[in-house]
């Protein structure tokens, strides 16, 4: 078998999987088109371990490894996925950005009102002073 048919599978896998992760807005989509991303590279490391008929089998070594941290990978992803989804409601990706912006917005507000209402203490005491004397 010629190494084009795997490399060309493993081309469309991954363009599959990047289009899932820059078109999709459900985080466990956006898991899962990784996940089919890190398959395209594992058909490479076994098409092309075959090809060049490696004695140690490094890329066949090398798959089993991508598949530990891409089970680890989901584990942890689909936890934080969860937690975040029972904190704001929903797992939608845009959303969870726009909240963030606008929470980091927020606190910038707070704090520059908290800097003026300090500055305009500071300066109301003063006043004070200079009307009574």
């Amino acid at each position: 078998m010629h190494l084009a048919y795997p490399a060309v599978l493993a081309a469309l896998l991954f363009c599959t999987g990047l289009y899932g992760v820059l078109a999709r807005r459900n985080a466990i989509l956006v898991l899962m088109s990784v996940e089919l991303m890190l398959n395209a590279v594992n058909l490479n490391l076994v098409a092309f371990d075959v090809w060049l008929r490696d004695t140690l089998h490094a890329g066949q070594a090398l798959t089993l490894f991508v598949i530990a941290v891409a089970a680890a990978e989901i584990g942890i992803g689909l936890a934080i996925v969860l937690m975040v989804y029972r904190d704001r409601g929903t797992s939608d990706v845009d959303r969870l950005r726009d909240s963030v912006e606008s929470d980091a917005t927020d606190a910038a507000a707070a704090e520059s009102l908290e800097a003026e209402s300090v500055e305009a203490g500071a300066a109301v005491p003063a006043k004070k002073a200079e009307a009574t004397a």
